[in-house]
């Protein structure tokens, strides 16, 4: 795991004037901006038929991800980050394999939700453990999420253990980050 120190030289480097430099966080987004287990449930609600289909990879289901509902609290947490000044702000995601339409999709939910707060700032990744940066808000460490360089900040509760994380709400983000 490279130190936070390598992380402060980069940004040295890069930054003559390093007074004002914004720390980054990278949020996730399912499971923690977008609630992916509502709209998991509100699918099957109106598609029942359709359950032993999806029930081993219900990512693969065409247009979920465009139309979920946000996880409570993270639209207002996400602007106050944004209006603190204090950080720069980026979405890092996963897109199904088996799903190529999802990350378009998931661009869609960003901007409808948030406008221009993201422009141009989305990675699309299953390799999280490349970015570089202060924090990573994620809900499970997969996909390179566990070996992030900064801090991973684990968020409400992993759907693969069913275990409450470091971080159950979005309250207790920012008590931590503001």
């Amino acid at each position: 795991m490279v130190e936070s120190s390598y992380i402060s030289y980069v940004r040295l480097r890069d930054n003559k004037n390093n007074m004002n430099k914004k720390e980054i966080i990278y949020l996730d987004m399912d499971g923690v901006l977008v609630d992916f287990g509502k709209a998991i449930e509100n699918f099957f609600t109106l598609h029942p038929h359709l359950r032993e289909r999806y029930k081993t990879h219900p990512d693969h289901i065409q247009g979920l991800f465009r139309n979920a509902p946000p996880m409570e609290g993270a639209i207002e947490a996400v602007k106050k980050l944004a209006e603190s000044g204090k950080y720069e702000l980026f979405i890092a995601t996963t897109a199904p394999w088996g799903n190529p339409m999802a990350a378009m999709d998931k661009r869609f939910w960003i901007e409808d939700h948030f406008g221009n707060l993201f422009h141009k700032k989305m990675f699309v990744t299953h390799r999280k453990d490349l970015l570089m940066g202060d924090y990573l808000i994620d809900d499970r460490t997969k996909n390179g999420a566990g070996d992030f360089r900064g801090k991973l900040l684990q968020f409400g509760t992993n759907w693969e253990t069913n275990t409450v994380n470091q971080f159950p709400t979005w309250e207790s983000i920012l008590n931590h980050l503001l």
